[in-house]
């Protein structure tokens, strides 16, 4: 009953003085100590503007390889606010589970909203964030953790916020999605731009913050969809980054391996049986000859990936 008085409490003096709660990812919560150590915050100081002055800003984003950030494209603009595939500002620094990084270089996908920041040296003692590469389905839940402002105001949160969501709608690019907890009101905020949504067991990548309305509101987000990045992503950071980076994936296809190696050990014992004993017969009198027939190989297939749809993004 109280927890009850509270909320209407809270709601009526939203209403009459129009404040809002202090949170980043608006209506979200702290992150537990040590909880989604993946998060990251990449901080640019000294961006050149259009009038020769520069700005500093700050994205969120998800490491998802030792060296590897990724996050929003349109977090890296120069001056006329084009996307680059370079650091633009005079300097550029990822912080992931308090240690701080140097970015170097920058790769923007070149059809979505989704940029790569490689560091200086790698990230050691946090477990990556899975890049998974199953589509997202409506009414899955999701969640998000990102540094980004505590709504409408210009408070930095000293924490790592988070909130779930729940994808309403799925496009070939980008995801719509509405926040469902803590509150209806839970949404993105200025900065939270690249803040990873994923699923949670284990945690797997579906998209990044890309852009939305003014925040706290009730409603969906845009955000970039990463599923179909996949392969592009594995490419550019040098390792495969789907499903066998999971653990329980890695043992199950370790032993499937074994077993092929058993298999392909048995059956060269096997062919070696077979030709000692055709040598055999070839030296026996009146032995029937022993041919031999080439194996039939298979015909090689190719599959090729559908690509995504150009996605835009508003300044964030």
């Amino acid at each position: 009953m109280l927890r009850v008085l509270t909320t209407l409490l809270t709601t009526l003096l939203v209403v009459l003085t129009g404040a809002q709660p202090a949170a980043a990812i608006a209506y979200g919560r702290d992150a537990g100590d040590g909880q989604w150590a993946f998060s990251a915050r990449l901080t640019m100081t000294g961006i050149p503007t259009e009038d020769h002055g520069s700005r500093d800003s700050w994205c969120s984003g998800a490491l998802i390889a030792p060296r590897w950030v990724i996050t929003a494209g349109h977090c890296f603009r120069d001056a006329d606010g084009e996307r680059v595939a370079r650091t633009v500002a005079e300097k550029t620094t990822a912080t992931v589970s308090g240690r701080r990084v140097e970015v170097v270089g920058v790769r923007q996908a070149q059809s979505a909203d989704v940029a790569l920041a490689e560091l200086a040296e790698a990230v050691t003692g946090v477990a990556p964030l899975v890049v998974g590469d199953r589509a997202p389905q409506p009414g899955e839940q999701v969640r998000l953790t990102g540094y980004g402002l505590a709504g409408t105001g210009t408070e930095i949160p000293e924490r790592l916020q988070t909130g779930t969501f729940v994808v309403d709608r799925v496009g070939d690019t980008v995801l719509e999605i509405s926040g469902r907890s803590p509150h209806r009101y839970t949404s993105a905020c200025p900065h939270d731009s690249g803040g990873p949504y994923f699923r949670e067991d284990p945690p797997t990548l579906v998209a990044v913050v890309s852009s939305g309305p003014s925040c706290p509101h009730e409603g969906a987000d845009l955000s970039a969809r990463t599923d179909n990045l996949a392969g592009w992503i594995g490419d550019t950071i040098g390792g495969r980054t789907g499903p066998l980076d999971d653990p329980r994936t890695a043992v199950a296809a370790g032993a499937a391996l074994l077993l092929a190696l058993v298999a392909a050990v048995a059956l060269a014992r096997s062919q070696r049986t077979r030709a000692e004993a055709g040598r055999w017969r070839h030296r026996a009198p009146n032995g029937p000859r022993v041919g031999s027939r080439p194996a039939r190989e298979p015909q090689a297939g190719s599959r090729t990936a559908r690509g995504p749809e150009v996605s835009s993004r508003s300044a964030g």
